[in-house]
């Protein structure tokens, strides 16, 4: 009978790693003719070929970097931000004396353009003459200017948002008698007394 060959018994002095495991070390400046000698694969002097001269991650030389360059994404306030058309005094001058200048008005002379939250007056220049001015906000100079002149300013009221769902579910779960009675005038007066006496 052919005979097999006995297994080798597994030991710690005949532990070897798998074929190709291990590669042979990288020999550093053993002369140039050791294919990693002199420079030893760091080039040519400057910054990273000193000791300790490494860069931060995403550092490209003082170039824009990228994480900057990329637009950004998520919350912002810019969207909340409100933008107001600038109107000054002296702008209006070309209206008749006693005319109503409102957002419509303005509109259609040109001083007003594009999508605005309002209008604001400032006190630039001097008003000739008196006029009638609806606006959302006016500056503390340009009020005491359309005053002295004879005119008026109007504050337009805020425009209202209609309720939204989660203001109808709040409103709803409170309860209706939530508001003190209150009490009579004679009620009160009777209590005043018999406290002084």
């Amino acid at each position: 009978m052919e005979r097999r060959p006995r297994p080798v018994m597994m030991r710690l002095h005949n532990l070897r790693p798998r074929p190709g495991a291990r590669h042979r070390v990288k020999r550093l400046g053993c002369g140039e003719s050791s294919g990693h000698g002199k420079t030893s694969g760091k080039g040519h002097k400057g910054q990273k070929a000193r000791s300790g001269g490494s860069l931060r991650l995403g550092f490209e030389g003082g170039q824009m970097p990228l994480i900057r360059r990329l637009p950004k994404r998520g919350f912002n306030n810019t969207a909340f931000h409100k933008e107001y058309a600038i109107v000054n005094l002296s702008d209006l001058n070309g209206f008749k004396a006693g005319t109503v200048v409102n957002e419509r008005l303005l509109r259609e002379s040109n001083l007003v353009r594009g999508e605005v939250a309002g209008i604001k007056i400032l006190g630039d220049g001097e008003l000739k003459h008196a006029l009638k001015i609806e606006a959302d906000k006016v500056s503390e100079s340009a009020k005491a200017k359309i005053e002295k002149a004879g005119g008026t300013i109007t504050m337009r009221e805020p425009a209202t948002h209609p309720p939204t769902a989660e203001d109808v579910d709040q409103a709803a779960k409170e309860p209706q008698d939530a508001t003190p009675k209150k009490k009579s005038a004679a009620a009160s007066k009777a209590k005043k007394k018999s406290s002084r006496k």
